[in-house]
């Protein structure tokens, strides 16, 4: 019998919030046996509309055709991954990236394990450079979509900065939503209300996830 292919992790670091460098690890660990059935139907993909949550963010960079590619190159071969495209967009309050920053990341095509994909998302986000999980990953079930999220701490040029993050996976789409505004950034990781990201996260996802077709 020939030996099964090693476990892949699909890997993306993705800095940006207004000048200041945030890194954001996305996580895909989709294990599995490399078979052909099982995958759901391509229904739908992960876009990047103009505006989200009712307008208060707008598209500041559509990243898809860069980091966007480095997930789709990773994610190459992967276990229980099929037709892959990266989705990678950065959103400021108003058009003002002083104001506020969001970041989409994430992909859409054809998934398995989501739940453990959905969780590897969230243990990626301590990888990235002087990031540290201030607030343990926290399990939400929201109109029938089940969204993790946790808090991140984030040290650049001396000062740090508290950064909420949510992800969710399904069979067709999954992504990782961070948000840091002012005075959010500065708030202390135990005072950040994580069911109300978790409520944005899932009105980000009504708002990206759209029919192919």
């Amino acid at each position: 019998m020939a030996p099964l292919p090693k476990k892949r992790r699909i890997g993306l670091i993705l800095g940006i919030v207004g000048g200041v460098v945030v890194a954001i690890v996305v996580v895909l660990a989709l294990i599995g046996m490399a078979v052909e059935s099982g995958f759901p139907e391509a229904k739908n993909k992960l876009t990047l509309p103009k505006t989200l949550l009712d307008g208060k963010y707008r598209l500041a960079q559509d990243l898809s055709d860069s980091e966007g590619k480095k997930i789709e190159d990773e994610a190459h071969g992967a276990w229980d991954a099929k037709d892959l495209h990266g989705v990678v967009g950065t959103y400021d309050v108003g058009g003002d990236a002083s104001k506020g920053t969001l970041v989409v990341s994430g992909m859409y095509g054809r998934f398995k394990n989501t739940d453990a994909a959905r969780r590897n998302m969230m243990k990626g986000a301590a990888q990235g450079a002087n990031a540290k999980v201030a607030v343990p990953a926290k399990d939400f079930e929201l109109g029938g979509v089940s969204i993790s999220c946790e808090v991140v701490t984030q040290e650049q040029m001396g000062t740090k900065f508290t950064v909420p993050m949510c992800a969710w996976a399904d069979g067709n789409t999954g992504a990782t939503v961070a948000t840091v505004n002012t005075p959010l950034a500065s708030q202390s990781p135990s005072d950040i209300d994580l069911e109300a990201a978790a409520r944005n996260t899932l009105q980000v996802r009504s708002e990206a996830v759209k029919p192919i077709g």
